[in-house]
């Protein structure tokens, strides 16, 4: 199973001329009909720039997993879509992927008030950690409602100026003061929302924190970005000026409606959880 992508990349690796398959590259995108919201002339672009991604990263299957040529160049695209328009640059500082067969879980340690410490497994889909692997758990067919890989690369973008906050580097141009604006008001509505068992768009996960948030909605963003749009419009607009694509344009051009255009209130302006 890994020989045709392993003997590329070696190929690659040593500056010699190789590609994908066309039939590989054609079954990995079929799987991921979000890439459909990109400009049609950006697709050999997300190619090549997915193509020096496995260049760089080294894979680790855990738990016995044959990390596979699908599973290479499926996490290698869905990456390699985030910095579409930063470069790889925005990934350098470590190689390391390890794919998990499923959910997985890590041994944690908690210290309360009184000194005891208390230890506990943590069932996950995934994990970045700084200057350190990216973790996350591969299911054959995707896990409904949830994006594991552009979650956690999110958070590795995320982590490029610190810890993950929810508050990461900007592109030249954006406006710091614009983007905490936006995020912390869709946060606390967010927030607000969930508290009242009111449904939106964004998995309730979001409201962990202001990193989980900002990881859900580039799901959301890559996803659903009409729904997105819709519901949270400022930060909506954070995140196409942050990633520098317009995917819910791409999405209406895709489902042959007509692009609406910015809405003149809001839909952060109510809390009634539903957008018009």
């Amino acid at each position: 199973m890994l020989d045709t992508l392993k003997r590329w990349l070696n190929r690659v690796r040593k500056n010699e001329t190789a590609a994908p398959a066309p039939e590989l590259w054609a079954r990995v995108e079929a799987r991921l009909p979000f890439l459909d919201f990109l400009p049609e002339e950006t697709r050999p672009r997300l190619r090549a720039l997915a193509v020096a991604f496995l260049g760089e990263k080294e894979f680790y299957g855990a738990q016995g997993l044959q990390v596979g040529d699908d599973i290479m160049l499926s996490i290698a695209l869905q990456a390699s879509l985030l910095i579409l328009n930063r470069g790889l640059a925005a990934y350098r500082g470590w190689v390391g992927i390890i794919v998990y067969p499923g959910d997985f879980v890590v041994p944690r340690q908690v210290m309360d008030e009184a000194g005891v410490v208390h230890e506990y497994d943590d069932p996950m889909l995934g994990e970045a950690r700084q200057d350190g692997p990216v973790v996350v758990a591969w299911f054959d067919g995707g896990c409904p409602g949830v994006n594991v890989i552009l979650h956690e690369f999110a958070h590795k973008l995320d982590m490029a100026n610190g810890n993950a906050d929810g508050s990461p580097a900007l592109l030249p141009g954006m406006s710091r003061r614009q983007w905490a604006e936006a995020f912390t008001a869709a946060y606390e509505r967010l927030c607000r929302l969930d508290d009242a068992g009111i449904e939106t768009i964004l998995d309730p996960y979001a409201t962990t924190n202001p990193a989980e948030f900002f990881a859900v909605a580039s799901e959301a963003f890559f996803e659903t970005p009409l729904s997105l749009r819709a519901a949270f419009p400022a930060v909506y607009a954070q995140l196409s000026a942050y990633y520098g694509l317009d995917t819910a344009e791409g999405e209406a051009r895709k489902s042959g409606i007509r692009f609406a255009a910015e809405p003149d209130n809001p839909p952060e302006d109510s809390d009634d959880g539903t957008a018009g």
